[in-house]
């Protein structure tokens, strides 16, 4: 059985590294972007089984990101935000765009990976 592709986008170096480490020993595929445009390219070249990615990055933050997931390419491939923004509006706004999911920064990395394992059955 293949592994589950999971596609991170991260604009934080070390954050990035560290959700990449933590889930190859998982035995996930991992794909990485930097900004919002490079994960869309990815994710329409890669199709993972699981998209995370920070609310706030170059080029097209994680909302533009969901959106175009979600309204432009069609797609139902789960959605985890990462944010450090604890307002409820934007959490409810991302929730109403079709994010499965939104975890606030600093998170558990166990509970992320509860998190996706749900999604990712």
């Amino acid at each position: 059985m293949q592994p589950k592709k999971i596609l991170i986008a991260e604009d934080e170096p070390l954050l990035l590294k560290v959700l990449e480490m933590r889930l190859k020993k998982e035995g996930y595929h991992v794909i990485l972007s930097i900004d919002g445009k490079e994960a869309l390219d990815q994710i329409i070249l890669e199709c993972p089984d699981l998209v995370i990615i920070d609310f706030m990055m170059p080029y097209y933050s994680g909302l533009e990101v969901l959106v175009e997931i979600r309204q432009q390419l069609k797609l139902s491939t789960p959605v985890i935000i990462l944010s450090a923004m604890e307002q409820e509006d934007i959490k409810t706004n991302a929730l109403n765009l079709g994010a499965n999911d939104y975890i606030l920064k600093p998170f558990n990395p166990g509970e992320l990976l509860q998190r996706i394992k749900q999604l990712t059955g």
